[in-house]
């Protein structure tokens, strides 16, 4: 069981002391001559590394960014040239890694721009999508390859400018990376299936200070109706590892939290944003969320309102366990059956081997017996 961990990064601080929060890391990227502020360099070296290690233990990683528009989500996830984010990083440290390893690799590119999914790397055909169909995989050899893909995807992005930033991201964005990892362990093969989704979440936003109309108003509405449906999934996921930990002697445990935990209802389906990040929400992923937050007064009520959505994702715990194809592990299994029975064999050989002359003696003794018998 592995819990997802979350990680907050401020970027220009809360005077109000009042509310206390836990987290597993806490950044200060506000002011770049601070000692502690937080470099892209550092975010990478404390979350993206351990991305990076998990995918290539077999597992499935998701990193994604929440926070109020313009907060540094999309700084924290992609950067820019002189400074580049998460995604950037981690494509690069990939390579870097697998250059000297047997590996096939693939990359998808897509957004949900009003509930609805585009394929950021096929240009010619932009037809919206509820459910993620026919999106195109690209085989990528090198860095290089990625990057192309990268500036692709981002270049086709909805962004627009808003009251609040200028380059307001008008969808949720998700960059999916495919690997397979292939090798002989003691002369078995083995063969895994590992994918990291790095998503780049729109902002939550209020129409009043945003000051959106028409299209933009839509968008923000879509927007903050897959954040809300977000949220409803990780309140559901808490309430359901809730009842898991309860005591027996408790009056809503016992033999009945099974059957409350199989009632509670999941709302997965009510958003596009959430059905294709399920498995990374207590399902079978390696999981981290960034909150992002702004240290403006007059952000206060969505800086709260982030710390307090992070503050339920840590609740949730997930499964995650090594993607191992599936034939590829029937062989394995079969062979080392082969080789137990060999074993086996053998041993019982042996063993025949042990007992041949006794068995040759009694059947002389037999013999002879039973030549005295006649006589």
């Amino acid at each position: 069981m592995a819990s997802v961990r979350v990680a907050v990064r401020v970027r220009d601080g809360l005077k109000d002391k009042g509310k206390t929060f836990s987290f597993d890391f806490s950044y200060d990227s506000t002011d770049r001559a601070s000692p502690t502020f937080a470099s892209q360099e550092r975010i990478f070296h404390d979350l993206g590394s351990d991305v990076l290690k998990a995918a290539f233990e077999g597992f499935n990683a998701c990193v994604f960014a929440y926070g109020q528009t313009g907060s540094g989500k999309s700084y924290t996830m992609m950067g820019h040239t002189e400074d580049k984010g998460l995604i950037p990083r981690i494509c690069e440290g990939l390579f870097w890694e697998i250059s000297h390893r047997s590996k096939s690799d693939a990359v998808s590119y897509l957004e949900i721009y009003n509930e609805r999914v585009r394929d950021l790397l096929n240009k010619t055909n932009h037809s919206h999508r509820g459910v993620r169909q026919n999106l195109s995989k690209h085989s990528i050899h090198n860095h290089s390859d990625m990057e192309d893909l990268i500036i692709l995807g981002n270049a086709s992005r909805t962004t627009a400018s808003t009251g609040m930033n200028d380059f307001s991201s008008r969808s949720h964005a998700i960059l999916t990376i495919s690997f397979t990892q292939a090798w002989f362990d003691a002369e078995l093969p083995r063969e895994t299936l590992s994918k990291i989704h790095l998503v780049d979440l729109a902002g939550s936003e209020r129409a009043d200070a945003t000051r959106t109309t028409g299209t933009r108003l839509k968008e923000g509405a879509n927007i903050n109706k897959s954040l809300v449906t977000l949220g409803s999934v990780i309140s559901t996921l808490v309430s359901v590892f809730f009842l898991c930990d309860l005591p027996a002697d408790l009056s809503v445990g016992g033999p009945s939290t099974k059957k409350k935990q199989q009632q509670i209802f999941i709302p997965y389906r009510d958003s596009v944003l959430t059905w294709l990040l399920k498995d990374s929400l207590g399902g079978n992923s390696m999981t981290t969320m960034i909150a992002t937050v702004s240290p403006a007064d007059v952000n206060y009520g969505e800086t709260l309102s982030t710390l307090r959505y992070a503050s339920r994702a840590k609740n949730i715990v997930n499964s995650p366990t090594v993607n191992e194809d599936g034939s590829v592990k029937v062989i394995r299994e079969l062979q080392a059956e082969v080789a137990r029975l060999r074993r086996l064999l053998e041993e019982a050989n042996q063993v025949l081997h042990i007992l041949k002359p006794i068995k040759d003696s009694a059947i002389y003794m037999l013999t002879v017996f039973y030549s005295k018998v006649i006589l």
